[in-house]
This record gives structure tokens, C-alpha cells and sequence, in this order.
């Protein structure tokens, strides 16, 4: 007889026992749905089943996601955004470091001040320390919830903390999480970043139906539980308010869930309220040539209605901040001069900066709303924060779309390289083209830099030559395309001065470079144009008075070399103020000269933009490039050319700035 416990142990890793190449169970399961020609969902016919329901919180959030309807009207509104960064490897910690620090961005409390980080147990939470946590994480969570009644919450800690317990009792896991609260838009939000690791270091993933319904519903829940749940009328009221709505609303949701195949759906229901906002939907849906009635009570709803609904709510979300702006500016537009630019074909735009503003927090996209020189008020989508600098209110700026084709410089590379087995360098181009010089061929090694950077685009050996492969323009327009989704546009700050102080400013100004120009900007006698053609007529006569135009014969002579001549004493006017600031003496540098010194700042000028760089005893003002600002507090040097400078970043070593 052979006793039940009479066995020897086999050491080792656990491992299938079926057959070579054996699955996971969910695998197995998998594999054998899709030989069996896919799984039958209710009303979705056959298809693949491909572990979309897999991961913690699944059950949950299938029973949140499927809860009585109407339930959702009487629940307080909870707007979600969800979206998974990843972090693995330097350039994914990079963007969590940067995503972190946005968050915590001046401005966003109640009274104006930088966002203070927050976590389940403290209010001033270290986000250094819960960076270097994650260094080995491969993704995190990124959230945005937004309760519609968030005003009536003097402070979101505690919403955030028990929402946050919840949804660790959803998942079955403890959660390593930091928060930020946002109360400058028009709905006080919080910003969510969870780490993509539960509490014995696996990795995170939650289930595809929790993230699209189960958080809203489970923070829905506890607003609801904190205000109470709407009443009746509450609910009748924002319904009827929908009827007439151009945008898409829980009426068409409803609609679209219960129309057929061919899109028919009919008038009539057997709740009297719900018939009344059905019929009286569907008439605004004709109105709006959204959908057809075929016979009476019956109707059509056309092809993508639901896309055009939302592009129309976007579009008059859009017109409402334009108004909202405008009007926080004492200006008044006609409601035909507000236009909504397309950045991938947008002529180019001149004009004042009227409002920044942030158009879609969870990716950083914002936009400018600038009132242009042809009579209309522009909005226009600029992409990432970063894209483009931080511009004063007032500012005159022109605005033009990116282009998305190779530039000079990919064609020369890939000139030089086909030339020499797919191979560029500095000697190499040199020695290919012996008009070129030093400084020209780094701007090439800049641009390949970047595309690596970016998309890997080209290869570098350790020598400093560079792969170079021969579908090389294609991988610049690549690049240029990718480039345009986080900057669709190049915004050109032509002055930093608004207009009014341009008139009687004594530097070179943006109107100066307008009356000296061969093609000046073309002004419509309107709105901002109007003011442009005005402020011109008061800049000619402010010349005159100042001995720097003179009337001959009918028209204005301007003195010789007008620009250098008010640029030169703008900048001395300015380091004079600077001198008696700061207690150094000034410096001036002239063309040719070598400059270098500490970068301490830029300083804004009507002439545009300088640098201050700062030695021991003294300091200069040199014209200003964006490089300059990752370079703050450092040395860096160049030489003087005119009115431009070539830039050598630190100590004389790597790649020099033009």
C-alpha cells in the first residue's frame, strides 16, 4: 500500500507540465477563444478576444460600468481623464520629473501660489523621493478628476485621500501616490500620479473597465455622498437644458445606444418625460442636419453624429474663452471676426496676445488667443508648454504653421554622406566641401543630435561620426512631423512692449521695423489693425519731434541707420539702471568682440530681448536665444557678429550655439 504522503519533492521552478511552449492559463484561455472563432458579446457580434478585461479591478469595474442608467443623472458629475505614462529608462523618468513639476506650477491655488504636494498621509509630500521610487517602475498612472460641484469644496484633500482608499479596496492592492489640487480654471480639479506597482512590486495593471467607468463612478459616489444626490428637479432642469444644446449631450447618448444598424430610432418612449426630451432633441438634431425624420416619430441619425456634435461643442467652448478674454480686455469683437485657426494650414498670423491658456491639461496642450492686424481675434493651439516661451499679455507676436518638410541642412547631410558610405562628420564635411566652415558644419551635428534624441533617427559612433541612412529625408520629414504634434506652430515674438508703450519708447520697436519695411504688415480698418495704423501715424510724429524723420517734398525721410541708432540708446538707458542695480559697470560689446560671463538673466528692452552676463566687476547686455535659458546661472561665452552672437555653452567644449 502506498501512502498518500509517500513522494519526492522535485525542486525548482513551477512550470507547466502540458506540452512544449505551454501558455499561462490566461493564455490557454485566450488561445482556445480565438481558435473557437472569438467570444459572442451581447450585441457585438463574433469577434477576437484579446484579454481586454484582464488586470486588478476588472470585476468591479464591470459592475460599475453596467449599473442602472438613470442612477447616473441622480449622481453628482465627476469628470475622469486617465492616461499611462511610461518611465522606464532616463528619457521616461525625464518626462515624470517634467510632468511633475507642471503640476506643481505657479498659480494654480486659490490665492495664486505654486501647487503643494500632497499624499495619503502628509500634506507636503517630497516629489524627489517618490521620483526615485519609481526609477524602477515601468509606467504610472496619470489622473485628472474634476466634480463638476468642486467650488463647494473649500479644499479637495480629503475627496482625493478617500477616493483613493477606494480604489485601493477596488483593486486589492495598496497604492503609492502623489497629488496636487488646481483651482485656476473654472473647476477645481485634482492632478493623480500613481505608481505602476502594486504592494509586492509587480507591476500595475488595471483593468481596461475601471479606468473607463469605475473611478468616475466611485468618485461620483463620494461627491454625491458629500453633497448629497441631485433632486428631481435638478436632474429634469439639465436635462431640458440639453434639448437645445450644440454639443453632445446624455440625450444623444441615450439615442445612439438605442438605434439600429441603419441608425433608425424612434421619437416615442414609454417614460412621458423621456418622450417629451427624445422628440424635442430629435427637432434640434434636424435643425442641425444631424438626423432625418423618415416618417412620423421615426427618425435617422446621421453618420458620425456624435463626432460632429462634440467638434461643435469644442468649437463653441472655444468661442465662449474667446469672449471671456476679450472681454477681460475691454475689447469688443464682432461675433464674425472670431476665427479658430487649423495649425497644419493657418496663414500666418500678426497681432497682440490677448490670453495663454491651457486647452487640455492631462497633455499639456495650450493656446493663445491673439487679436491680429487683419481685424479678427485668432485662436490658435501652440501644443506643449515647453513649445513656446512664456509671452506677456500685450506682446505682438506673428504666428505661422510649422512646416512638415526637410530642411537644407537634412539635404546636405545626406549629400555628404552618400558620398562616403552612408558617413558624416565634421572633417568629413569639411573635407567634401572646402567652402564650408567650422561653425556651419555644427549646425548639421545639432540638427542629427536632435533627431537621435528624438526618434533615433541616426546613429553615432563613439568617435563622433554618424550613421547616415539612405532614406535620411524621409527620416526628416519623420522628425519634422513629430516635432509638429507637441509644436504644430512657431510663434515669433516680434515685441515683448505692448503697443501703446511702443509709441514714445526710445529703442527700435516693432513699429519702427513696420515704417522701415519693404512689405509691412497688411492692417484692416479694424479692431487691432485700427489701433496698429493709429499707433503708426503717433510713431512718425514722435520721430519728427526727436529730430530722426523729417518731411521732404511730401514724404518722410528717416535718418540713416535709424534702428542702430535707437537700439544704442536703448541698451545704454537701460545697463545705465542696471549699473546703479547691481553695482557693476558696464561693458559694451561691440561687433567682433569675444564676450563671456556669468548668464544671470534676460532683460527685456523695447529694442527686444538681451542677456545679461555678469564677471566679477562688470557685466554687458548681448542679444538673447532661448538656449540660454537651460543655461541659467552657468558661464558661456561667444563672439559678437552685428546684431547676432555665436554662442560656446560652458567651457569652451561640445557643440557651440549660433
Amino acid at each position: 500500500m502506498v501512502d498518500d504522503s509517500d513522494f519526492t519533492p522535485r525542486l525548482g521552478r513551477l512550470r507547466s507540465t502540458g506540452t512544449k511552449g505551454a501558455r499561462s492559463y490566461l493564455g490557454q484561455v485566450i488561445r482556445a477563444a480565438n481558435l473557437a472563432g472569438g467570444l459572442r458579446g451581447a450585441g457585438r457580434g463574433v469577434g477576437r478576444f484579446h484579454g481586454n478585461r484582464s488586470g486588478v479591478g476588472v470585476g468591479v469595474g464591470r459592475v460599475l460600468a453596467t449599473r442602472d442608467r438613470f442612477a447616473a443623472f441622480r449622481q453628482r458629475r465627476v469628470v475622469v481623464k486617465f492616461r499611462i505614462g511610461r518611465v522606464d529608462g532616463a528619457k521616461g523618468l525625464d518626462g515624470a520629473r517634467a510632468h511633475l513639476r507642471y503640476i506643481q506650477r505657479d498659480g494654480v491655488t486659490r490665492e495664486g501660489a505654486r501647487g503643494e504636494l500632497y499624499a495619503a498621509d502628509t500634506d507636503h509630500a517630497d516629489g524627489k523621493t517618490f521620483i526615485e521610487r519609481a526609477a524602477g517602475d515601468r509606467h504610472q498612472f496619470r489622473i485628472i478628476v474634476s466634480p463638476d460641484d468642486g467650488d463647494q469644496y473649500p479644499d479637495l484633500r480629503d475627496l482625493s485621500r478617500r477616493l483613493m482608499t477606494q480604489m485601493e479596496q477596488d483593486l486589492g492592492t495598496r497604492l503609492d501616490w502623489v497629488a496636487v489640487d488646481h483651482f485656476n480654471t473654472g473647476h477645481p480639479h485634482t492632478h493623480l500620479i500613481v505608481r505602476g506597482k502594486d504592494e509586492r512590486g509587480r507591476d500595475l495593471v488595471i483593468a481596461r473597465d475601471y479606468i473607463s467607468h469605475g473611478l468616475r463612478e466611485r468618485a461620483a459616489e463620494l461627491v454625491s455622498l458629500d453633497l448629497g444626490p441631485r433632486t428631481d428637479r435638478e436632474i429634469e432642469e439639465r436635462l431640458h437644458r440639453q434639448v437645445e444644446q450644440e454639443r453632445l449631450t446624455d440625450i444623444d447618448r441615450g439615442l445612439l445606444r438605442e438605434a439600429t444598424a441603419d441608425r433608425i430610432v424612434p421619437a416615442a418612449h414609454r417614460d412621458p418625460l423621456q418622450q417629451t426630451l427624445r422628440a424635442g432633441r430629435l427637432r434640434t438634431l434636424g435643425r442641425l442636419g444631424l438626423a432625418d425624420e423618415i416618417e412620423p416619430g421615426r427618425w435617422r441619425l446621421a453618420e458620425g453624429m456624435d463626432a460632429t456634435l462634440r467638434q461643435i461643442g469644442e468649437r463653441g467652448d472655444i468661442i465662449r474663452t474667446m469672449q471671456r478674454a476679450l472681454t477681460a480686455q475691454g475689447l469688443q469683437r464682432a461675433a464674425t471676426d472670431y476665427a479658430i485657426a487649423d495649425p497644419a494650414s493657418m496663414a500666418p498670423v500678426v497681432g497682440r496676445v490677448v490670453e495663454r491658456g491651457l486647452s487640455d491639461e492631462l497633455n499639456d496642450r495650450h493656446y493663445l488667443i491673439v487679436d491680429a492686424t487683419d481685424g479678427r481675434s485668432h485662436y490658435v493651439d501652440i501644443g506643449k508648454a515647453e513649445a513656446i516661451d512664456i509671452l506677456p499679455a500685450g506682446a505682438v507676436v506673428r504666428i505661422q504653421h510649422r512646416p512638415i518638410e526637410p530642411r537644407a541642412a537634412d539635404r546636405i547631410v545626406a549629400e555628404v554622406a552618400a558620398a562616403h558610405g552612408g558617413r558624416y562628420s565634421i572633417d568629413i564635411h569639411l573635407r567634401h566641401d572646402k567652402s564650408a566652415t567650422q561653425d556651419f558644419a555644427e549646425t548639421h551635428v545639432r540638427r542629427l543630435e536632435a533627431m537621435r534624441r528624438a526618434l533615433g533617427s541616426v546613429e553615432r559612433e563613439a568617435d563622433g561620426t554618424w550613421i547616415v541612412a539612405p532614406d535620411h529625408i524621409e527620416r526628416a520629414v519623420a522628425f519634422e512631423a513629430y516635432q509638429a504634434r507637441n509644436a504644430p506652430v512657431i510663434v515669433d515674438t516680434l515685441s515683448t512692449v505692448s503697443l501703446g508703450r511702443q509709441i514714445g519708447a526710445n529703442g527700435a520697436t516693432w513699429l519702427d521695423r513696420e515704417l522701415l519695411a519693404a512689405a509691412p504688415s497688411p492692417l484692416r480698418d479694424a479692431g487691432f489693425g485700427r489701433e496698429v495704423r493709429d499707433a503708426l501715424d503717433r510713431r512718425r510724429q514722435w520721430l519728427i519731434e526727436q529730430g530722426l524723420a523729417q518731411e521732404e517734398q511730401g514724404r518722410l525721410a528717416y535718418r540713416a541707420n535709424l534702428l542702430a541708432v535707437l537700439r544704442r540708446r536703448d541698451v545704454q538707458r537701460t545697463a545705465e539702471r542696471l549699473s546703479d542695480e547691481l553695482g557693476l559697470a558696464y561693458s559694451v560689446a561691440r561687433a567682433g568682440d569675444h564676450v563671456e560671463g556669468v548668464y544671470r538673466r534676460v532683460v527685456d528692452m523695447a529694442s527686444g530681448r538681451y542677456a545679461l552676463l555678469e564677471k566679477s566687476r562688470e557685466f554687458t547686455l548681448v542679444p538673447w536665444r532661448p538656449v540660454l535659458d537651460r543655461h541659467l546661472d552657468k558661464s558661456v561665452s561667444g563672439i559678437m557678429r552685428g546684431e547676432t552672437i555665436h554662442w560656446t555653452i560652458g567651457r569652451q567644449r561640445g557643440p557651440s550655439v549660433s
